[in-house]
C-alpha cells in the first residue's frame, strides 16, 4: 500500500507526464503546420511516449492500492519561434521532469517505500535518455544554423527516430 505522501507524489508526476504530453503535442502541430514533417512526426510521437508515461504511473498507483488522478489538460503553447526554439524548450522541461523524478525518488527513500523506488528507477534511466537526446537535436540544430538545406536535412533525418513504435503503457 502506498503512502499518502508517495501517492500525492506519484499523482503529481502523473500531471507532470500529461502536461508533457500535451506540449509536445503542440510542438508537433507547429511543426508540422510549418512543413517540418519530419520533426512533427518526432514530436507527435513524444508526445504518445510521455502518455505512455503517464498511463504506466497511473496503473502503478492503483495497482499499489493507492488512486490515481487523472488531471485536468493545460493548455500549452501555441507558437514557437522555430525549430531550435522548440527542442530548447523541449530540453528544458526534460531538465524539470527529472528534476520531480528525483523528488520522488527522495520521498521514496525518505518513507522507506523500496517498492516504489525500484520502479522510479526506469523513469530515472528515462530522463538520462530523453535529455541526452534533445541536447543531441540540439547540437545538431547549433550545426545548421540558418543553413535551410541542412533544415531540410535534419527534418528527413529526424523522421527515422519518430519511425520506432511505441511501447505499451505496461511494458514502457
Amino acid at each position: 500500500m502506498l503512502s499518502k505522501k508517495i501517492e500525492n507524489a506519484l499523482n503529481h508526476q502523473i500531471k507532470l507526464e500529461a502536461d508533457s504530453s500535451q506540449f509536445y503535442l503542440a510542438m508537433a502541430s507547429w511543426a508540422e503546420h510549418n512543413g517540418l514533417n519530419g520533426a512533427a512526426s518526432f514530436l507527435y510521437r513524444h508526445s504518445d511516449e510521455e502518455r505512455m508515461h503517464m498511463l504506466k504511473l497511473v496503473h502503478y498507483v492503483n495497482e499499489r492500492g493507492g488512486k490515481a488522478i487523472i488531471p485536468s489538460i493545460q493548455q500549452p503553447p501555441t507558437s514557437f519561434q522555430s525549430l531550435s526554439h522548440i527542442f530548447e524548450s523541449l530540453l528544458k522541461h526534460e531538465i524539470n521532469v527529472t528534476k520531480e523524478i528525483n523528488k520522488v525518488v527522495g520521498a521514496c527513500l525518505e518513507d522507506k517505500d523500496y517498492t516504489t523506488h525500484h520502479f522510479m528507477q526506469w523513469y530515472v534511466a528515462e530522463q538520462i535518455e530523453e535529455e541526452a537526446l534533445a541536447r543531441t537535436i540540439m547540437d545538431k540544430l547549433k550545426l545548421i544554423g540558418n543553413d535551410k538545406g541542412g533544415l531540410y536535412l535534419f527534418d528527413r533525418d529526424i523522421q527515422t527516430l519518430a519511425n520506432a513504435p511505441v511501447p505499451s503503457p505496461k511494458t514502457a
